[in-house]
């Protein structure tokens, strides 16, 4: 009996970026259409003829609902477009956000709050969806990795640089966005942590200041051990006045060890280097001349997931 093929339900990584994209172009080339069916067209096309941002926004809508070259990868997951058309979203939607916040300000300054209620209400909240739908598409073309972070299969994400570590060849591949930076030799990589902030910004505690020891005294002699007895028996009750004042306060020596402990937990928090350091990938290859103690990237750990990531990468380039 012939089984039926299953049909595969888990998408290619990168499918929902295409399809974000395509869809903010189609719902504002629907807009756009729909607010020239409300006038004359040919005066629409002559208007538009006449004005740059019109033409602007033709040529933005188109690369966003045609998307030349965009093809959703596996390997790929966060960079299904090609880097021009990236960086060419990411300018037309600058241009258009501008444009969009701008018009908007200058019919609010010079129409008033009423009116301007009364206008969105009228475009079903168009004024707001579209500076909206702008932002959206500057979001999604933002500088990011190439992938998440995978420890386990040696991919590491820092910042918009993306690290790929092969432990049976031995080599490392660096990307910078969708840009493939160079393949290195793992053992020639290093990590080296800048603004003074070693492993991910941590910082090791001041020495604790330990009480001087007691040194012994010289044997006392019979005398003065008499005397010492006798003033003990008849000063009891000021012995036990003296044992419960020195009990209520402190020794200085507990004090002056807790400082250090204090000032050092409250170092990070004023230092702002140690809160974000850099860290910096070095190249150190022996056999190329002139490539000694190269910078292969530099980059500034601004969230958890990135020192966590530095911090892995570092141990993965020491065990190779």
């Amino acid at each position: 009996m012939a089984r039926t093929r299953p049909t595969p339900t888990v998408t290619v990584p990168g499918a929902g970026t295409l399809f974000a994209l395509r869809a903010i172009g189609l719902v504002i080339l629907a807009r756009w259409l729909h607010s020239m069916a409300q006038m004359n067209f040919l005066t629409a096309l002559e208007g538009m003829a006449s004005s740059p941002a019109a033409s602007l926004n033709l040529v933005f809508l188109f690369l966003l609902i045609v998307l030349p070259g965009a093809k959703a990868r596996v390997e790929r997951p966060f960079h299904p477009l090609p880097q021009w058309l990236r960086q060419a979203l990411r300018f037309f939607g600058v241009l258009g956000f501008l444009f969009a916040i701008g018009s908007i300000g200058v019919f609010v300054w010079t129409a008033g709050w009423r009116r301007t209620f009364h206008a969105v209400a009228d475009t079903n909240g168009w004024l707001v969806a579209a500076p909206a739908l702008y932002a959206a598409v500057v979001w999604i073309c933002r500088p990011r990795a190439l992938w998440r972070s995978n420890f386990a299969a040696r991919r590491f994400a820092i910042g918009r640089f993306a690290v790929s570590i092969d432990a049976a060849t031995r080599t490392t591949v660096v990307w910078r966005e969708s840009r493939k930076v160079g393949q290195y030799d793992a053992r020639e990589l290093s990590v080296r942590w800048l603004s003074g902030a070693p492993q991910g910004g941590a910082i090791a505690p001041g020495p604790a200041l330990l009480p001087a020891p007691v040194q012994a005294d010289a044997p006392a002699s019979a005398t003065d051990v008499a005397e010492t007895v006798a003033a003990s028996n008849s000063s009891d009750s000021t012995a036990d006045q003296g044992t419960a004042q020195s009990a209520a306060t402190p020794e200085p020596v507990a004090s002056a060890a807790a400082r250090p402990d204090a000032v050092g937990s409250a170092a990070p928090h004023g230092d702002k280097p140690a809160r974000r350091p850099k860290i910096e990938l070095l190249w150190d290859s022996p056999a190329a001349a002139g490539h000694n103690r190269q910078t292969v990237f530099r980059a500034r750990l601004a969230s958890e997931g990135d020192r966590t990531a530095a911090r892995a990468l570092d141990a993965a380039l020491k065990q190779v």
